[in-house]
């Protein structure tokens, strides 16, 4: 028996019409369909009017799964992936399965649809010839602080994806680590009934989260203005002053170093001096 095939399948984000024809006929003609969640992707089959038998692949089961559907794929079965919404492998289950497929011989067929990602950066008005896309930030605010730090002198537009009970939290540290002025675009429901797209500085898109002119409910995606270039020499007195609005003098010096690759302990000098002349005022 010939060796049977795997596609990765892109599923729509929110708006049903958003699958493609060739999705739809792969979907009804392979023989077992992957889901990150069952019961979620049988709505959308039975929307569909695909018949296909499911089998759950998610991140509790995948490196123990995949093997077995590597085996079944060999046998002669051709068998595809999907996630909840959009492309597998983003931010989703599916890596562990690919890499064995790959490993293995196995044909691997991408079947091309929706992807809030590039859904986003489509419509969000930032430079789009270099981008970065860092997926979901951590969970804890030290760690999460700590990937953003990593990211301060990063000049291409940078791409997270993050959930709705942290949102507040994360626009915090961005404005807390890049600054007030920095543009991010908030992209939140794409595709579904409340799409909304808010391009703003981060000052002004956390002024709109706490007027409610943004809700935090939905699936999010933020995209960041790259850092535009490295402060000179004589823009370093207001860059520190802008920092020490929002800072205390240590934490200051060390964003500064990092934006600027300036000495931190020249910065945290200039600091004291400027500080005083803050203070005497």
């Amino acid at each position: 028996m010939s060796m049977g095939s795997l596609y990765i399948v892109a599923t729509p984000i929110g708006n049903l019409e958003d699958i493609t024809d060739r999705a739809k006929r792969v979907l009804s003609e392979v023989d077992l369909i992957a889901a990150e969640d069952t019961r979620h992707s049988a709505k959308l089959l039975r929307q569909l009017q695909i018949n296909t038998p499911l089998v759950a692949l998610h991140d509790h089961n995948e490196k123990q799964f995949a093997p077995v559907l590597i085996e079944k794929i060999k046998g002669g079965l051709c068998i595809a992936l999907i996630s909840d919404a959009g492309t597998p492998l983003l931010s989703d289950p599916g890596f562990s399965l690919v890499d064995l497929a790959t490993s293995s011989g196995v044909e691997i067929i991408p079947v091309v649809g929706a992807s809030a990602l590039m859904a986003a950066l489509s419509v969000a008005g930032m430079p789009v010839d270099r981008f970065v896309f860092e997926g979901f930030l951590p969970a804890k605010q030290r760690a999460r602080q700590k990937r953003l730090q990593s990211l301060a002198n990063e000049s291409r537009t940078i791409i997270f994806f993050e959930a709705p009970h942290r949102i507040i939290s994360t626009l915090t540290d961005m404005k807390d680590i890049f600054g007030g002025k920095r543009l991010v675009s908030v992209a939140r429901e794409l595709t579904k009934v409340y799409e909304q797209v808010v391009r703003k500085e981060l000052d002004d898109v956390l002024g709109s989260f706490a007027t409610g002119e943004i809700k935090a409910r939905g699936e999010f995606v933020l995209l960041l203005r790259g850092m535009a270039g490295k402060q000179s020499s004589a823009d370093l007195p207001e860059l520190l002053k802008v920092l020490l609005d929002e800072l205390p003098p240590r934490k200051a010096a060390r964003i500064a170093h990092k934006l600027t690759g300036a000495n931190r302990q020249e910065l945290y000098k200039l600091i004291l001096k400027l500080k005083g002349k803050y203070d005497s005022t």
